[in-house]
């Protein structure tokens, strides 16, 4: 059974969320990269105001295509996560940012953050990228628009498609799976 979940992403909500839960999530999310994070981690830690408020906030970690007529947006597949573990943990604690979305896994000290503060990693599918753009209706470019496809945007899906892959009590569907289908094989 898929849950809906509609955002703001609030922390009471996502500890409600379980790692392997399968997710159509509609509402409010934005999107960056590295390039982005580094923007706003910068900015917060030298007193500006941000861009969006990222308290119970979903970052969707994606450069996505130009959108074709009739389009919010192009093909939006998601960006490997590894390379926002360097900002992610500061953006959990002192920004109040409850979800990601991407691809692959996350360190220790992300996982720690979500564990302590309340926040979820989302899995979408990678190479699904024409399929997930059909979940946005609308996108805005909110900042850093200089970065081109890494611009800081502004989505709102409808029923996107998600795994919770890491809950915010640290079970990680990455490892949890793993053993499950090793345990399978003997």
């Amino acid at each position: 059974m898929k849950k809906h979940i509609t955002t703001p992403l609030t922390v009471e909500k996502v500890r409600e969320l379980r790692s392997g839960d399968e997710v159509l999530l509609s509402g409010v999310i934005y999107t960056s990269r590295d390039a982005g994070h580094k923007r706003l981690v910068e900015a917060h830690k030298n007193g500006e105001k941000l861009p969006v408020d990222l308290k119970d906030a979903t970052i969707y970690f994606v450069g996505p295509t130009p959108a074709k007529p009739g389009q919010a947006l192009g093909s939006c597949g998601p960006t490997t996560s590894y390379r926002m573990d360097a900002y992610s943990p500061y953006l959990i604690k002192e920004c109040g940012l409850t979800g990601m979305i991407g691809k692959g896994k996350r360190n220790d000290e992300v996982i720690g953050a979500m564990k302590e503060y309340g926040a979820v990693y989302f899995g979408a599918i990678g190479g699904a990228g024409a399929l997930l753009s059909q979940c946005v209706v609308s996108s805005e470019i909110v900042a850093y628009e200089d970065l081109g496809a890494e611009a800081l945007r502004r989505l709102e899906v409808k029923d996107m498609p998600l795994t919770v892959v890491i809950d915010s009590y640290g079970e990680n569907l990455y490892q949890t799976g793993m053993k499950a289908y090793l345990d399978s094989r003997k």
